[in-house]
């Protein structure tokens, strides 16, 4: 029997992850998955991520791949896929994939989202997918500060520690904030991510929301290209990978 190659939409509830990529010894979404895969296949099957997330962070748009000898169809294995994994994970979707499809190499855009809630007390119910900001936020000055991120340029300012060799330019396509009832909502659209890149920008754009550094000045620590010097680290629960995309029609 020929294998085929399938291509998954994953959700996911971060907070008891220890990330999406397989660790030793620690729960994660791909570790979840494969056990699933195991479960349904009935051998041990690799599954690949389009992106890696941290602990805590969240998704609704996660694409992973696989290969399996079946005759089952697509619909049939997203159905038994979840019968198999526990209900802080789920298979939206699966589409037969084309032979050696690589859902991170072949990604062509990357959206992510950040939100916050602000007030003057915590909203408990949103605790786990929002950061709370005691007070407002000047909308107007992230927006501003957000002009500076658009473009191919060098990133390493927001990145966190990365493997020796790899380049720390990244294409923004957009970046920008808005409202929505008493969260705001940072949406940012890249070819690729940069290790903690969104958590770093969002960190430095807090602190020109709170009027501690103009957006001029927020864009001239991007663009020095000194590492980590955009500001602190956003905490990884408001952050959710919203969607990825690709040249081909079978994920849409």
């Amino acid at each position: 029997m020929t294998a085929k190659r399938f291509a998954a939409t994953v959700s996911y509830d971060g907070s008891a992850f220890a990330g999406s990529q397989r660790q030793a010894n620690a729960r994660t979404v791909q570790g979840e998955l494969e056990i699933a895969a195991l479960a349904l296949f009935g051998t041990p099957t690799r599954v690949e991520m389009a992106g890696r997330t941290d602990s805590g962070v969240h998704a609704i748009g996660q694409v992973a791949a696989f290969s399996a000898e079946t005759r089952l169809d697509a619909v049939t294995v997203r159905r038994a896929l979840n019968a198999h994994l526990d209900d802080d994970v789920a298979v939206s979707r699966v589409h037969e994939a084309p032979e050696g499809f690589d859902p991170r190499r072949w990604a062509r855009r990357r959206w992510y989202r950040y939100t916050i809630v602000q007030g003057e007390a915590p909203m408990p119910l949103l605790r786990r997918t929002a950061l709370y900001v005691e007070g407002n936020l000047d909308i107007s000055a992230m927006n501003a500060a957000c002009g500076g991120l658009a473009g191919r340029q060098d990133f390493i300012a927001c990145s966190g520690q990365l493997e020796p060799g790899k380049t720390s330019v990244r294409t923004v396509f957009a970046a920008g904030w808005q409202r929505e009832n008493a969260s705001l909502l940072f949406d940012i659209e890249a070819d690729a991510f940069l290790p903690q890149m969104v958590r770093r920008i969002v960190g430095g754009l807090i602190r020109t929301g709170r009027g501690a550094i103009p957006p001029e000045e927020f864009v001239r620590l991007v663009r020095q290209a000194q590492p980590g010097s955009v500001g602190p680290t956003a905490p990884p629960h408001g952050l959710c990978l919203q969607k990825v995309w690709y040249d081909e029609g079978y994920l849409e």
